[in-house]
């Protein structure tokens, strides 16, 4: 019978599913291998970025099944967010209702792909029962004050009309809608992740080797963590009047003690409390204050990408230890987001400060050797001048000395500090977790009791675009306090989603019978945590990397785990899909969708190229003809069965073969002693594919059924992974499954070759090749050389001979 792959994936997909054949193991005395793939939105459709980002994982879930170990391979779907609700505003659809009926679509293409997830353990967010526990998570979270309420400036979408964390604004825009980000005065939710930065920051070494260096750097880079001088500037007395005497001065921090003494002016940001008031009081020239608005309107990316810009506020502040009456502008480069949106600037020895100076021709004061040119900022060491007492140190470490003397003198401390910000996790938006808490007129902010949780969304909204539905629900917000009875109001945001990302490693990994009863069961977490393989894409680097990675610490000491450093031990991004160069988008209009990919060719087929056209760590790009060779090998793979006659693993002796037979062999246990740094350590599938198309190109070559017979079962045992139909019903109808189930030992004697084949080069050029003798000396090599490439040689005297063995011959 010829190929056909619908007929043959079918069967197998019903067989599995009926066996529950890939349910993880409730014996925790056996190995475990957790295999995960970030789960994907429910937005209707798959696509290729999924087939490949499923292929890779199912490969690495099926080979560790093989190897004896009880695997936890979960699919589930991260279903709230704001695509649902705008899906709702276009077709008219309740979010909940496209929801599932996404999820409903997306989980029959996924079965159609053969993955071997685990149905036990799927889940969506937006389910009551996963919304139930992570609320508990929050008001635990709020009781232990790791969570609070404050108004503060934010980052605000006017197209998805919510609020935004500063990890999801890209460039200005936002992550999800490409929309302008507007800066918001606002009350809502945060979570203290800066008290786990020194902790966050520290265990990235414990993923060194095992993440991509690039993720670590990033994660690195936007914790920012930096040590230096913490001060305050104090105005002079004619300033502090000036201000009504509000304002005693305020406190910058520097990683630049050592360059205090060539402070010229200093700088607030647009928004700080001082220049707010100044405005307000009118004590500005009213052009001015509104440009400096204006420039506190603007996003700190924005702000980045802008000319220097700045104005005199026309007040002063005393040097702390000269004493010298010093300048105080606002400028467009100092954020309120770090060190408190104040700083004080060094022109010479910092650029930055440099271009300002010189832009509005502010002093210039040099205070380490070696930085006299007026043309550019000194960054360099050297030993500090015009310093006073600590003139003629070496600048690297009047750094420590300066800040023990600023603590002596009662004028300012050592101190650490981070770029990165506490994460806002309120969103204005229906189609989100209830945030637990109610607003009650005498007892102000409460957390619900646990015993009422879910607090669940109601389903009889409606959904415009134009505010929250929430608030303007004529019931849902109206509760009573949980803490003295009096009518209440309850809390009309929701949580970000990336809230629900950030935990779901533990629910799978928590028996499904334990779901109703608890959010984590941690004698099942201490078994399967960390998830040792993680695949995903690069660009969760930052926003669910570290959410993850900050929730592991924080449910730890909240007591719903324990023993868990890291969620993830082991981190794969794989690049993306292209077609024609670009990312796949439906704008683009370059999307290729799987469904018609697998009708023709099959399940096998899609999954075959998308591991084999390139490496799973870069990007992919779509080619037809690629498609139809992965399905040419396929078919050759099955026409082949033909020429097995051995219904187990032969025994061959390697002395009675021939000279095709023999290459065949070890190609084909090249491919296996390739196989186990493949799925354990480089996952280069194409090297593996590759070399198994290899042993079949060379089995071709030559007759013997024995040979065949070994060749097949091997080759059919690494490829099940990737190619798990055709591979199941060939292993079941040649060797009655028998090669997918038994590990295969490699038998060293197959590599010993007869004969070698070496390339022979003239003055670096390949001019031929020789066949000779494994056993040849090196002056037979020559020898056989010089004969093969003599008309190369003619009238020329040779002057070196080099012989890498088994590889070439130069002379």
């Amino acid at each position: 019978m010829s190929y056909n792959p619908s007929e043959i994936e079918a069967k197998w997909q019903k067989i599995w599913s009926e066996k529950g054949a890939f349910e993880p193991l409730d014996d925790k005395s056996l190995p475990k291998k957790y295999i995960l793939s970030m789960f994907p939105f429910p937005s209707g459709r798959l696509h290729m970025g999924h087939v490949r980002n499923y292929a890779i994982g199912d490969a690495m879930a099926r080979y560790y099944r093989k190897q004896n170990y009880n695997v936890l391979h979960p699919i589930g779907w991260d279903a709230f967010g704001m695509p649902a609700e705008n899906a709702a505003i276009k077709h008219g659809r309740h979010p909940k209702d496209w929801t599932y009926s996404n999820i409903d679509y997306m989980r029959k293409e996924l079965n159609t792909l053969g993955l071997s997830f685990s149905k036990t353990r799927e889940f969506a967010t937006c389910d009551e029962l996963y919304t139930k526990w992570e609320q508990e998570f929050i008001i635990k979270m709020f009781e232990e004050k790791l969570l609070y309420r404050e108004s503060t400036t934010v980052n605000w979408c006017e197209d998805c009309h919510t609020v935004l964390a500063n990890e999801q604004v890209e460039e200005g825009c936002c992550w999800r809608c490409s929309n302008e980000i507007q800066l918001k005065e606002m009350p809502g939710y945060y979570i203290n992740i800066v008290k786990y930065a020194d902790e966050l920051l520290e265990d990235l070494k414990l993923l060194e080797g095992k993440w991509p260096s690039q993720v670590l750097a990033m994660q690195s880079n936007w914790i920012g963590k930096s040590q230096g001088l913490e001060f305050a500037f104090k105005f002079s007395p004619d300033s502090k009047e000036k201000l009504e005497n509000k304002f005693e001065g305020f406190e910058v921090f520097t990683t630049r003690s050592d360059t205090i003494y060539g402070v010229t002016y200093t700088a607030l940001a647009p928004e700080h409390p001082i220049v707010k008031a100044l405005i307000k009081n009118e004590l500005l020239n009213a052009n001015v204050a509104e440009k400096i608005t204006a420039m506190g309107n603007m996003t700190e990316i924005e702000r980045a990408k802008a000319d220097k810009e700045g104005y005199d506020l026309g007040i002063r502040v005393n040097h702390p230890l000269t004493g010298e009456e010093i300048s105080v502008w606002t400028a467009n480069f100092v954020l309120a987001s770090y060190g408190g949106g104040a700083v004080m600037s060094v022109p010479t020895h910092d650029q930055r400060d440099f271009e300002f100076a010189k832009q509005y021709d502010l002093p210039l004061k040099f205070v380490i050797s070696g930085g006299s040119n007026e043309n550019e900022a000194y960054t360099g060491e050297g030993e500090l001048i015009n310093s006073d007492s600590f003139t003629g140190m070496k600048n690297m470490e009047a750094k420590a000395e300066i800040i023990k003397y600023f603590e002596e003198q009662g004028l300012g401390k050592g101190t650490t500090n981070y770029k990165l910000r506490n994460w806002g996790i309120s969103r204005q938006r229906y189609w989100g977790a209830p945030i637990p808490f109610v607003h009650c007129d005498s007892c102000g902010l409460v957390a619900e009791k646990v015993k009422n949780l879910p607090i669940a969304l109601p389903e009889d909204v409606e959904i415009t675009g134009e505010g929250n539905p929430l608030e303007n629900h004529p019931t849902w917000s109206k509760c009573v306090c949980p803490n003295c009875g009096e009518d209440a109001r309850r809390e009309t945001d929701t949580l970000d989603t990336f809230v629900q990302s950030s935990w779901y490693q533990f629910r799978y990994a928590t028996h499904p019978d334990k779901w109703n009863s608890m959010g984590i069961d941690r004698d099942d977490v201490n078994y399967w945590l960390g998830v040792d393989q993680y695949i995903g894409g690069i660009e969760h680097a930052i926003l669910h990397l570290l959410y993850a990675r900050f929730f592991t610490k924080a449910l730890r000491d909240l007591g719903f785990i324990e023993n868990i450093k890291e969620p993830f031990d082991n981190l794969l991004t794989q690049g993306m899909v292209l077609k024609n160069g670009e990312k796949m988008s439906k704008s683009k209009g370059n999307v290729v969708d799987p469904d018609p990919l697998i009708e023709k060719y099959g399940a096998d087929t899609a999954r075959l190229f998308t591991l084999f056209a390139a490496p799973p760590q870069k990007e992919l790009e779509w080619n037809d003809s690629a498609v139809e060779g992965a399905f040419r090998f396929i078919k050759k793979l099955y026409d082949r069965k033909s020429k097995v006659i051995s219904n187990f693993m032969p025994t061959i002796d390697q002395t009675t073969l021939n000279k095709e037979e023999k290459i065949a062999r070890a190609k084909v246990y090249e491919a296996l002693k390739k196989s186990t740094d493949v799925y354990e350590k480089s996952f280069a599938f194409n090297t593996l594919i590759a070399a198994c198309m290899e042993a079949l190109n060379a089995l071709d070559k030559q007759k013997n059924e024995q040979v065949w017979s070994e060749g097949m079962y091997i080759l059919l045992h690494l490829l099940e992974p990737i190619t798990p139909h055709v591979c199941a019903e060939l292993s079941e109808e040649l060797f009655s499954s028998e090669n997918l189930a038994n590990k295969i030992e490699i038998i060293e004697e197959v590599f010993v070759q007869d004969t070698v084949t070496l390339g022979v080069s003239v003055n670096g050029k390949r001019r031929g090749e020789i066949e000779v003798s494994s056993t040849a000396s090196k002056d037979e090599i020559v020898e056989e050389a010089k004969l093969t490439v003599a008309k190369w040689l003619d009238g020329k005297n040779i002057v070196k001979e080099i012989v890498v063995p088994n590889k070439l011959v130069n002379l």
